[in-house]
């Protein structure tokens, strides 16, 4: 059981929400965040490197020279990885760095960063986050707060909230649905609306 002090758009306590979710200090698995960090930065590359066999390159039918007499190592094909400009071996080819998670692994690890976050004193729970969009008045009222950098989620994914954040230097945002634990991690402070976190923490029940 946890209560967590709310604020309201100016940034003034206005309430607390409890929940039933553990978010103790026991809770936060630093093991559990480096697996699911790890299997995103994996899950990021392209693995689209690739290279030409003896099979693939163009080329090679003819025996380079004849068998015997040369003085030099018998050849069949001048595609050979041991000749110049030959076939590679064992090199790279498309692939999926992808890395299987459990799901029981992955809420863990949201968990963990929560418990985190709000043991650290760096989970602000905003009642309703309101912009007009605008970068420079975000940045103003997050600065001035000292939550800057900041990891802003919102409710919404078509909230202008997302919008203004775009251009923080010192900021990102996203919503619930597509909530990042790497991203989290990445940010120190964590600023999160109300109902936006009461759906996180409806995943971990």
């Amino acid at each position: 059981m946890a209560d967590i002090a709310v604020l309201n758009a100016k940034f003034e306590k206005s309430g607390t929400l409890s929940t039933n979710v553990s978010l103790t200090p026991e809770d936060i698995n630093m093991p559990v965040v480096h697996q699911v960090v790890k299997a995103t930065l994996a899950g990021r590359r392209q693995g689209n490197a690739s290279t030409k066999n003896r099979s693939a390159v163009r080329g090679g039918g003819a025996k380079p020279f004849k068998q015997k007499g040369t003085g030099r190592a018998r050849q069949g094909s001048s595609r050979s990885p041991l000749m110049v400009g030959g076939g590679t071996t064992f090199g790279p080819t498309p692939r999926s760095y992808d890395q299987k998670l459990n799901k029981k692994v992955s809420l863990k690890a949201i968990q963990a960063v929560l418990a985190d976050k709000l043991q650290a004193g760096k989970l602000t729970v905003v009642d309703k986050l309101e912009s007009n969009g605008k970068t420079k008045e975000l940045h103003t009222l997050l600065n001035g707060k000292g939550l800057l950098p900041a990891l802003v989620v919102t409710e919404a994914k078509d909230s202008p909230v997302l919008r203004a954040v775009k251009n923080l230097q010192w900021g990102k945002g996203m919503a619930v649905e597509g909530f990042s634990v790497y991203e989290a991690v990445k940010f120190e402070n964590l600023v999160i609306e109300k109902a936006a976190l009461e759906s996180l923490l409806g995943r971990l029940v």
